[in-house]
């Protein structure tokens, strides 16, 4: 009863980051059970809690090698925690509930409601029947298509599992793979079908449901788009195009390679090449990429791509005293303002957390550091190479930050402050800026 009111008394928000809290726990344990262990190995707890952390997050940084490590029964274990994940501890939840035949509280569509990202409580039924249709259909598509490749080089039982799991993973925008020994999707970096495939449950997967949803609903006709999916579609669009080119100038990669790696650096964290021998420049666009991230109400990370897109018009805005507008219409006001405020967070931790590292580890660089702290941060997954040989300190640095990053530098700033009113208003005073 205590634990009850405890919980019907704190914000919606709270109760998110105690949610995907309690799953990261659960997911350790279910880890660590021999059952979910190949014989001959060990894993200490903190792998497992940097695991679960990692799956629940939908990071894929990886302290161990889960094709290796894990037996049939702990890689279904990580599949189902990236699964919760990605769609969101409080999607599923009442997605449980209406299977069971019940009513969504008031309660919980407001926790919903915070989840999604949308601002109204019309229509949170319909919103999470139509993600969990989406997310099993672009899934099963996903993993029909991966698997005629995989069934070239496995056995049909075990061709299937991989690409259940690799369809699972990437539309939940999760670098985790099960192929076993660090390879990732390298053995595949010439293979269209794969590339193809993966990137596009990659995208569809960091746009966000009610892009999808309005795309499906208006049958993909451009005029009826509102301003969000507008702004998301053309981010996602410029974001990806300078990325490839960018990459593909400043690397020794096929253009499919640069296109694959600008995609995944949007939060997914899958790689066809080994990322320790990009060079800084490189390492760098992947970076910028990484840190804006997916786009809001995805399974994606970063301060997402309508963020960026209101920083850079509140920017434009100041610099030529004009008006904030997209497509014909005004931004919120409050658009900038909050994109600021979520931008500055972001670095704050990002710039922290590389600190923290670099104090840690010592024989780090900064190049290297700055890339596994933004990685962290952006829940994308991918690494130079550090992460199997981080002390403990920096494993824990790392999972509070993608922990941080999951749930958004903004939601765990406002969670400590619930129910706080400002009785008090000062006068304004004066301030030079610039």
């Amino acid at each position: 009863m205590r634990l009850l009111n405890f919980l019907k008394r704190q914000s919606p928000g709270r109760l998110i980051a105690l949610g995907f809290a309690a799953v990261i726990l659960l997911g350790s344990l279910l880890l660590m059970l021999p059952c979910s262990i190949q014989d001959g190995v060990t894993v200490r707890y903190i792998d497992a809690l940097y695991t679960s952390t990692s799956a629940v997050c939908v990071t894929g940084l990886i302290a161990i090698d889960a094709g290796s490590t894990f037996t049939p029964l702990g890689q279904f274990f990580l599949g189902m925690l990236i699964q919760v994940g990605g769609l969101g501890v409080t999607t599923m939840g009442a997605g449980i509930i209406l299977a069971m035949g019940k009513r969504v509280s008031l309660k919980g569509r407001s926790i919903i409601r915070e989840a999604s990202n949308v601002d109204t409580g019309k229509g949170l039924v319909r919103l999470i029947k139509s993600i969990f249709i989406t997310t099993v259909i672009f899934e099963l598509v996903g993993a029909a298509l991966s698997f005629t490749v995989f069934v070239q080089d496995y056995p049909p039982l075990k061709a299937a599992g991989i690409s259940l799991f690799h369809s699972v993973a990437a539309f939940n925008n999760s670098g985790f793979d099960i192929l076993g020994n660090f390879t990732n999707l390298i053995p595949y970096q010439n293979n269209v079908m794969l590339n193809m495939v993966t990137c596009g449950l990659i995208i569809f997967g960091g746009i966000g449901f009610l892009v999808i949803r309005e795309m499906v609903s208006t049958r993909f006709r451009w005029r009826k788009f509102s301003m969000h999916t507008k702004i998301v579609l053309t981010m996602s669009a410029v974001l990806i195009a300078a990325g490839t080119l960018l990459l593909k100038l400043t690397e020794d990669v096929s253009w499919m390679g640069a296109f694959f790696h600008s995609v995944s650096a949007r939060t997914a964290g899958f790689s066809t090449y080994q990322l320790g021998g990009f060079t800084t420049p490189g390492l760098l666009v992947l970076i910028v990429l990484m840190f804006i991230g997916a786009s809001p109400g995805s399974t994606g990370g970063g301060i997402k791509t309508s963020t960026f897109f209101a920083l850079i018009q509140g920017v434009k805005s100041a610099a030529t005293n004009t008006t904030e507008k997209a497509f014909h219409y005004s931004l919120p006001g409050a658009a900038f303002r909050k994109a600021a405020v979520v931008t500055l967070l972001a670095l704050s931790v990002v710039l922290t957390g590389t600190w923290l590292m670099m104090v840690m580890e010592p024989g780090l660089s900064l190049r290297d550091s700055l890339f596994e702290v933004t990685s962290a941060f952006g829940t994308v997954g991918l690494s130079t190479g550090i992460t199997p040989d981080l002390s403990v300190g920096s494993k824990l640095l790392s999972i509070i930050i993608m922990y941080i990053g999951r749930l958004g530098p903004l939601t765990i700033a406002t969670i400590w402050h619930f129910g706080r009113e400002e009785r008090i208003r000062y006068p304004e005073g004066n301030i030079s800026i610039g």
